[in-house]
């Protein structure tokens, strides 16, 4: 019965090995004193002095691995002990297990020794019989091993991690987040633009914490997000920018904080070019918008199909959701190759796709391209259906375009540090938490890779490697650059990616973009990298007369990603097309035409208003409205017309499936 008993032990563990595994502040001895007490009378008989459980080889295993415990996503602890057992076991793992669970964790799970017990021993008897003796035993991940040397120092770090994590969670408030994101936006922080993808994470990492109903949920919820956050976002309390949000947290006047952080950072003849907004041009603005009866047109929110009018609505979907049966969905469901020959549809601008092709369609499917990512849109309304319109048009709805989502690799690589502006950049980029690693062959003989960063003689360097160690992030970067065109030899080069630890089995492939001068190739792998598999990237030659040449390269290819529920390279149902509202029913201003596609989600907070928008009396007001609007943000919502907008002033095109009297795909043109 033992025998089960240690192997639905060690099966519990190897579910757990999926998750972030700690270690708990319990008493190693009281751990030992409840296994042996837990046993009821007659389960654990005598076996010469000792009873029959009382070994030194689970004994040593319960005082070194029974106060493991993992997190999983939902914040549910587990210990190794939660298994189902029947007999006297059963009493024995539940007392375990609520003793391990009830302790405080104390930090990530480190050991010098990879087997955690012995499977089994051996006695013989005075006749040489021989008994084999089953004991508790499994191995831990590698993750979890270090040298008695350092496995201190990484307790130590990890500890001092969450000690900084946890301060800045408690201490920095959503306000001064939203408050800093803005002076960001308005270019009004020195430096700003490089914090931006700190705040970012820590913003919605902040969002989660707040909503947490107990002390103990936020303390699972923080060691668990300490182990994949980036460590500048896990230590932001401890930095210029973190600072600056505790200033502004205990509410200090915000010109004054700001003028503390640039003291910080910036250099002496630093001159802001953007006045900050005071009190006073607040308690200006909030009595001019009293005055004129807008204050219940601020509250805003993601608007929904109920709210729209059949009038504003040039296409609504005639073939409803609900018609399709069990078959339907299922076909809905599998991914669609998209055609090679996409170039050589027909190609009809907007305005005469609406007048003739319209009219007479029941379905229509957009292609989400992954250049889309920023046509990306929600329509927003007023929680006040009958408050005022404060806008240049006469309706009081409003639309927000998604911001930043298509940062590009050579934006990632700088805000993780990199150098971005050599004359010669090999910039890799991946989307998990394997560690990627990017080697470059240069004439010579020598090789620029994360063991030899500056190799001697060579004047290019490797300065950012993420995802080698913790914490890991599922957008790390790496980057090799040469800063003169002096630097780089003359001959042949071979770009390798190496997967060094393979650690996901989602999101695979890489990106890779090099720049040679002014000229940049972009390439794309849409395959996983196997562990320790080498990908040949490109090999090119350089000369002083004739500059840089491609030898051969892979045969790149779109990757498709999820983006607000929807994965790019695929069709997706327009459920409306309409006008944005500025043309509903007068015209004033540039036209935009959305397109609300099916089950598109818009996650984040969306500005409910931009001063663009705002009708002339309240523009005296710009500067406060800008920082109003930026913190008065719609809240995401499951029912929200989302999907993708094109203006008619901005060249674009998308394509469109129709389905109708005639079944066409067109190209439409903005």
């Amino acid at each position: 019965m033992f025998k089960i008993f240690k192997e639905k032990v060690a099966m519990q563990f190897e579910r757990m090995k999926e998750m972030h595994l700690f270690e708990t502040t319990v008493s190693k001895d009281k751990m030992w004193e409840i296994y042996l007490s837990s046993f009821p009378a007659g389960s654990n008989p005598m076996f010469k002095e000792r009873t029959e459980h009382d070994c030194q080889s689970c004994k040593q295993f319960i005082r070194n691995a029974g106060n493991i415990i993992a997190i999983d996503d939902a914040l549910n602890l587990h210990t190794i002990w939660d298994i189902s057992i029947d007999g006297p076991y059963h009493t024995v793992a539940d007392e375990m297990a609520n003793y391990v669970a009830s302790s405080n964790i104390t930090n990530v799970l480190f050991r010098t020794e990879k087997k955690m017990g012995v499977d089994h021993t051996l006695s013989i008897d005075d006749d040489h019989n021989v008994t084999t003796w089953e004991h508790f035993f499994f191995e831990l991940p590698t993750r979890c091993i270090r040298s008695k040397d350092d496995i201190g120092e990484h307790r130590s770090m990890l500890r001092s991690a969450f000690d900084v994590f946890s301060r800045g969670l408690k201490e920095i408030t959503i306000n001064s987040l939203d408050t800093v994101t803005d002076l960001i936006n308005q270019n009004a922080l020195y430096r700003g633009e490089e914090n931006k993808h700190i705040i970012t994470e820590f913003y919605s990492i902040k969002r989660y914490y707040d909503s947490l109903q107990t002390e103990e949920e936020r303390v699972l919820y923080t060691w668990n997000t300490l182990m994949s956050a980036g460590s500048a976002t896990v230590r932001i309390r401890n930095s210029a920018i973190g600072q600056l949000l505790q200033d502004i947290s205990a509410e200090m006047d915000i010109n004054e904080a700001v003028s503390r952080f640039e003291h910080m950072v910036a250099p002496a003849n630093y001159k802001r070019t953007t006045a900050l907004i005071t009190k006073a041009m607040i308690s200006k603005a909030e009595d001019t918008i009293k005055e004129l009866g807008y204050i219940a047109s601020l509250d805003r929110r993601f608007a929904e199909s109920r709210d729209i009018s059949v009038n504003d609505v040039l296409f609504a979907n005639r073939r409803s959701k609900k018609e399709k049966n069990a078959f339907g969905e299922l076909i809905d469901s599998i991914p669609e190759k998209v055609g090679k020959n996409l170039d050589k549809v027909q190609t009809m601008p907007i305005d005469k796709f609406i007048k003739n092709v319209l009219p007479s369609a029941t379905s229509l499917e957009l292609l989400l391209e992954n250049r889309h990512q920023a046509n990306l849109m929600s329509v927003i309304a007023p929680f006040d259906q009958n408050a005022p319109s404060m806008f240049k048009w006469d309706n009081g709805f409003s639309w927000a375009y998604k911001g930043d989502v298509t940062d590009s690799i050579k934006q990632r690589v700088k805000a993780a540090g990199g150098d971005v502006t050599g004359f010669l950049r090999c910039s890799l980029a991946w989307h998990n938490k394997d560690d990627l690693d990017i080697h470059l062959h240069c004439p010579g003989g020598q090789r620029i890779m994360f063991s030899d960063k500056h190799p001697a003689g060579i004047n290019g360097k490797l300065d950012v490697d993420m995802n080698a160690g913790l914490p890991l992030t599922t957008s790390p970067v790496e980057n090799i650059t040469f800063q003169n065109e002096e630097d780089v030899r003359e001959g042949c080069y071979r770009l390798i990616v190496h997967n060094f630890t393979k650690r996901s089995s989602e999101n695979v492939g890489f990106e890779m973009e090099v720049a040679f001068g002014d000229s940049v190739q972009n390439l794309t792998y849409p395959h996983a990298v196997k562990d320790h598999e080498y990908v040949e990237v490109m090999e090119f030659r350089y000369s002083k007369l004739n500059g840089f040449s491609v030898i051969s390269s892979i045969d790149s290819k779109p990757v498709s990603t999820k983006v607000w529920g929807l994965d790019t390279l695929q069709y997706h149902n327009v459920t409306l097309l309409m006008n944005s509202p500025n043309h509903w029913e007068t015209s004033v201003g540039n036209k935009h035409y959305f397109f609300i596609l099916q089950d598109c989600k818009n996650d984040e907070p969306a500005r409910g208003f931009f001063n663009e928008f705002l009708s002339p009396e309240l523009t005296k007001h710009r500067k406060v409205l800008e920082v109003l609007g930026s913190k008065m943000k719609a809240q995401p919502t499951d029912h929200q017309l989302s999907g993708l907008g094109f203006s008619s002033t901005i060249d674009n095109s998308v394509i469109c499936r129709v389905t109708g009297n005639i079944n066409q795909t067109i190209k439409i043109t903005f």
